[in-house]
C-alpha cells in the first residue's frame, strides 16, 4: 500500500517554506521544532492560525516544514501559508478552503509584493540624495 504524502511550498518577502505532510498523530514541526515551542510568541500564533482554523482535522497528519531565508514574521507567515496549503490538499475540503479564504487570503494565495532593487545615486530604491543651491 502506497503511503499518502504531501508535499507543498509557501513563499513571503525572501522566506522560503516546504512542507511535508504524512499520517500520523497530529503533530507540528517548524524546523525539527515543536511549533508549541516556536519563538517569538507573535510568529507562533500566526503559524497556528491555520492549526485552530482545521482543529478537528490534524488527529491523524504529521507535519513537518522547513522554513529559511527572510525574517521571523517572513518565516513565520510563509510557514502558515504551507500548512494551509498542505491542509487543503490533504483533506480535498472545499469548505476548508473557503473557512481559510474568508479568515485571511494569504493563507493560500502569495502576496507577490518584492523589495525593488536600489538603483545609484542615492541611498535606496527610490531615495534620492539631497542638494540645496545656498
Amino acid at each position: 500500500m502506497m503511503k499518502k504524502v504531501i508535499h507543498t511550498s509557501g513563499k513571503r518577502k525572501t522566506a522560503i517554506a516546504r512542507g511535508k505532510f504524512r499520517a500520523g498523530k497530529g503533530r507540528v514541526r517548524i524546523n525539527k521544532k515543536p511549533v508549541e515551542l516556536y519563538d517569538p510568541e507573535l510568529a507562533r500564533l500566526k503559524i497556528q492560525e491555520p492549526l485552530v482554523i482545521a482543529a478537528e482535522l490534524l488527529d491523524n497528519v504529521d507535519i513537518d516544514v522547513k522554513v529559511n531565508g527572510g525574517g521571523v514574521m517572513g518565516q513565520a507567515e510563509a510557514a502558515r501559508m504551507v500548512i494551509a496549503k498542505g491542509l487543503v490538499d490533504w483533506t480535498s475540503d472545499m469548505e476548508l478552503k473557503e473557512k481559510f479564504n474568508q479568515y485571511d487570503r494569504t493563507m493560500l494565495v502569495g502576496d507577490p509584493r518584492r523589495s525593488e532593487p536600489k538603483k545609484y545615486g542615492g541611498p535606496g530604491a527610490r531615495a534620492r540624495k539631497q542638494k540645496s543651491y545656498r
